[in-house]
């Protein structure tokens, strides 16, 4: 094996002596995490989805998601290769495509649970949001730091406006989950950007407004809504994923020992959670809890000394987004807010969530590429001076 030296400047060894390797290696260590979670989750789903003539083995849904692992984990590293300006490129154009993508969803897409956000392919489902995600924190990145350059330019308006257009695509579907992460993702990156306090005042009044809109006029938000507020409805679901909870206590059952799992709708997917905290107890969902932590932190640390808007506003709008995302997945399951219908990064079963995020986590592994030895030097400290 080829021995990468410092001096290497081919891709490989560029890539391996700039990389952040402990992101890398926090990354990759969830992803092994959730493997163990869908082993112990797949039974269950495939007991629920099985039924008649329909058989599916007890591993199906473990093969699929270690096939789409060995389809996504090579992404994220080849994306993580990408320079500063091909990574932003990439994003840019894919907003475009994507985008494009949601506006077919409601004449090619399939209705799964009373939404339609998927658009079938051989052999998969494509959900453009989740693709959209990443694609859409980079470009918003790309308008914002354009203003560091030239305050005239109305960056601001544009990234909001695309904003807006995307909120209306997913709303339809609908799909309000989604909505909100794009809404709260925007703000943050706009909060760091310099957005007034008026104009942060006037955007929480949109979003409450648009929620009362939502709850008045869609009974899909109005329902899950009263089921959290008022405990009203069918809670079938989250009653499931508590008694989850309550028998995994703190050390679990056991890893195959959960019963209540086969009761749990959604069991590998969105309600993943639940089965880790009834099989592996309330320690193990904490130390997941912590492992998400430790991504984000690691990604601020990285981004102290990062005098490059675009770089700055990138880099933390993804993190933001994909604790976020774990946030308010872990929350859902244990009845802290209303359904969501939205995955636990690298630890939920699916496809399109896998690809998407292995994606995103590549883009922000090439923005925080460093050269620790170029950065520990006194020389690159004087030219930063000059």
């Amino acid at each position: 094996m080829k021995h990468l030296s410092r001096n290497d400047r081919s891709l490989v060894g560029r890539w391996f002596w700039t990389i952040d390797k402990t992101l890398l290696a926090l990354v990759m260590l969830l992803i092994g995490l959730g493997i163990v979670a869908v082993a112990a989750a797949a039974p269950a789903a495939a007991h629920r989805y099985s039924g008649g003539t329909v058989h599916i083995g007890d591993l199906f849904y473990l093969k699929r998601q270690i096939m789409w692992i060995l389809a996504g984990v090579p992404v994220m590293l080849a994306t993580s290769m990408l320079p500063i300006d091909w990574a932003k490129r990439v994003a840019i154009g894919g907003t475009v495509v994507f985008i494009v993508a949601l506006f077919a969803v409601p004449f090619l897409g399939s209705e799964v649970n009373g939404a339609v956000r998927w658009i079938n392919l051989p052999g998969f489902q494509l959900e453009p949001s989740e693709f959209l995600k990443p694609m859409f924190v980079i470009t918003t990145a790309w308008l914002l730091a354009a203003r560091f350059d030239d305050r005239s330019l109305p960056t601001m308006q544009l990234s909001f406006g695309l904003l807006v257009v995307i909120a209306g695509l997913l709303v339809k579907q609908p799909d309000f989950g989604q909505t909100a992460l794009f809404g709260a993702v925007w703000t943050a990156q706009a909060i760091l950007a310099g957005m007034s306090v008026l104009v942060i005042g006037g955007v929480v009044c949109l979003a409450i407004g648009g929620l009362g809109v939502a709850y008045l006029t869609s009974t899909h938000v109005a329902e899950r809504i009263d089921h959290f507020v008022k405990g009203t409805g069918d809670t079938y679901q989250i009653d499931r994923a508590l008694d989850c909870f309550k028998a995994g206590g703190l050390f679990g059952a056991g890893p195959g020992e959960g019963q209540m799992k086969f009761r749990l709708p959604e069991a590998h997917t969105d309600y993943i959670f639940s089965v880790i905290g009834e099989e592996f107890g309330a320690i193990a969902c904490f130390v997941l809890a912590v492992l998400y932590l430790a991504i984000v932190v690691r990604v601020v640390l990285q981004l102290l000394d990062e005098e490059e808007p675009f770089i700055f506003l990138a880099a933390a709008g993804l993190a933001i987004q994909f604790g976020l995302q774990a946030m308010i997945n872990m929350a859902v399951n244990l009845a802290l807010l209303p359904s969501k219908g939205m995955t636990l990064p690298f630890v939920s079963h699916g496809g399109s969530s896998f690809l998407a995020l292995s994606l995103g986590m590549g883009l922000l592994l090439a923005l925080t590429r460093r050269n620790p030895y170029l950065k520990a030097s006194p020389y690159a400290a004087r030219a930063r001076a000059a």
